[in-house]
């Protein structure tokens, strides 16, 4: 019987995925999370072959969960659903401890070969995202400057770029506003910019903001 737990703010994305398997042969046994702290619950009561994680939770990242989840599970194998087809997201992914990447938009086959490759071998990652992740390496010496950030100064310019201001993002973050503002300085420090503008400007060129 496989076991896999989905993570997702979105009722009707955890309800496709479930559909995706109602004609895969053998027995499965579905949990459900709309949160971080319900995913790491569900992670702690039970024994799960995969959880499927989506980095963009409402009020929490999806980093910081998959991090939580690996210091409480390390050998349980977590796959990322993503609406972010940019190479950025699935390295922060791999890095915090990912079994493998996936985008919302692949076929439903894709996502079925996915599961199951990471439940029986422990790793998937599609052709088209190792290409690009290939060419991605390959360019390490010129590295973008967001690619500097940590995973949290990550997150708040993000936050930042999509218009929060910095109570939105520290209420957002459970954080304090002069922590949002010392974060929001060292971000534009690290990427030579002045004002939210620039790093609005350049967050929308680069495809990292929804």
């Amino acid at each position: 019987m496989k076991r896999i737990l989905i993570v997702d703010d979105h009722e009707v994305l955890r309800e496709g995925v479930k559909r995706i398997f109602d004609k895969q042969a053998g027995a499965i046994t579905f949990g459900e999370a709309s949160s971080g702290p319900e995913a790491l619950r569900l992670a702690r009561e039970k024994d799960w072959d995969i959880v499927v994680l989506d980095l963009s939770l409402t009020g929490q990242n999806g980093l910081e969960v998959l991090k939580e989840l690996k210091q409480m599970r390390p050998r349980l194998p977590v796959l990322i659903l993503s609406m972010h087809t940019e190479v950025q997201f699935a390295r922060r992914a791999f890095k915090a401890g990912a079994s493998g990447y996936i985008t919302k938009d692949s076929p439903r086959a894709e996502l079925t070969r996915a599961i199951n490759k990471v439940i029986d071998e422990g790793r998937y990652i599609s052709q088209a995202l190792a290409e690009k992740l290939v060419v991605d390496i390959g360019r390490d010496i010129d590295r973008p400057p967001h690619e500097t950030l940590s995973d949290r100064e990550f997150e708040v310019m993000r936050l930042i770029a999509s218009g929060k201001t910095a109570g939105e993002i520290a209420r957002l973050l459970s954080l304090s506003d002069s922590t949002i503002s010392t974060y929001r300085a060292r971000i534009l420090e690290k990427m030579g910019m002045k004002t939210n503008a620039e790093l609005t400007h350049y967050a929308i060129q680069c495809k990292l903001v929804d």
